[in-house]
């Protein structure tokens, strides 16, 4: 296992398969987020609901208002989960190295733990934050304009939202909400460490009447888990996406007044604003994305850190 882990063939698939998982969440999801972000950062009261958002979104700015904002995480996204993955794979085999391991059973091989699994999530988390915290920051911004005409606007796109936000605050002003960020994708650690869990409940119905295949295996377990990860991550990503939204012409907030203002306006409750549309765009979004990496890492012969 060693040497096969050394080879630099094993540690760049993971990289590329999360290209793809990157590009299958932008696809497959967008539309919901877009519906989210205006739940958490619009006034209170502004929407009843999602599917009041929703309606009023698609009726005074048209349906192709859903995806405003997408440029940055259509390009961006592929980035982003290529180091979030690309560098889960390379922490799993890290730790795998470091004897963080136990026996696989009917097998003389090991495994690396449960707890590995989160470990390797919290790691990829925090190592995805450094590029996904700009992009979001602009993803925010653009999906939050309401203007139906582009001339009205005060971001004309991605690049024209970025130059402001650098003239501003500096080229550092793009990582605002970076706390944030942090708080959020620290969230991965349930993510992954839920999915590993449900992967090996699949595999203990392998010779039953209701054995199911790997790659159904991997969309179930990454649809399952991807709840698990919402309901622990909304708070941190209402306060993210706050600070995220502060126009760019007024000062960058820090992440404990962001987290009192939201108490402030609406309680404890607040910290769980749009948590309905997520849990909707959860399930698809992220069993498919994983589906899609799971399949690509088998497709591109990646050693295996589960059985």
């Amino acid at each position: 296992m060693a040497a096969e882990s050394d080879s630099g063939h094993v540690r760049i698939v993971g990289a590329i398969a999360g290209v793809g998982s990157g590009l299958t969440k932008v696809a497959v999801g967008h539309g919901f987020d877009t519906v989210k972000t205006r739940m958490q950062c619009s006034p209170p009261e502004t929407y009843k609901n999602a599917v009041d958002c929703f309606s009023k979104i698609v009726r005074n700015e048209s349906v192709f208002a859903l995806y405003k904002g997408a440029t940055p995480p259509a390009v961006g996204w592929a980035a982003i989960d290529s180091l979030l993955l690309g560098s889960l794979h390379n922490y799993r085999l890290f730790l795998i190295g470091q004897g963080l391991t136990e026996p696989i059973p009917g097998s003389d091989g090991k495994r690396l733990t449960i707890v590995g699994h989160g470990i390797a999530g919290l790691f990829a988390g925090w190592t995805s934050a450094l590029l996904a915290t700009p992009m979001e920051h602009l993803k925010v911004k653009l999906q939050l304009q309401t203007q139906k005409s582009a001339a009205d606007r005060v971001y004309k796109g991605p690049i024209d939202c970025a130059k402001q936000i650098v003239r501003s605050h500096g080229v550092l002003g793009l990582w605002s909400g970076f706390t944030g960020s942090l708080a959020f994708r620290s969230n991965f650690l349930w993510m992954f460490g839920s999915f590993e869990v449900l992967m090996r409940a699949f595999s203990n119905l392998n010779g039953t009447p209701y054995a199911v295949s790997t790659p159904t295996a991997n969309f179930l377990s990454g649809g399952l888990g991807s709840f698990v990860y919402w309901i622990m991550a909304i708070p941190a990503d209402n306060i993210k996406n706050r600070m995220m939204a502060t126009p760019h012409d007024q000062p960058k907030p820090s992440f404990r007044t962001t987290a009192r203002q939201i108490i402030a306006e609406g309680g404890y409750r607040g910290f769980f604003r749009g948590l309905g549309p997520t849990l909707l765009r959860a399930f698809p979004v992220n069993a498919s994305a994983l589906w899609v990496y799971e399949g690509l890492m088998r497709l591109l012969g990646a050693e295996k850190t589960r059985h």
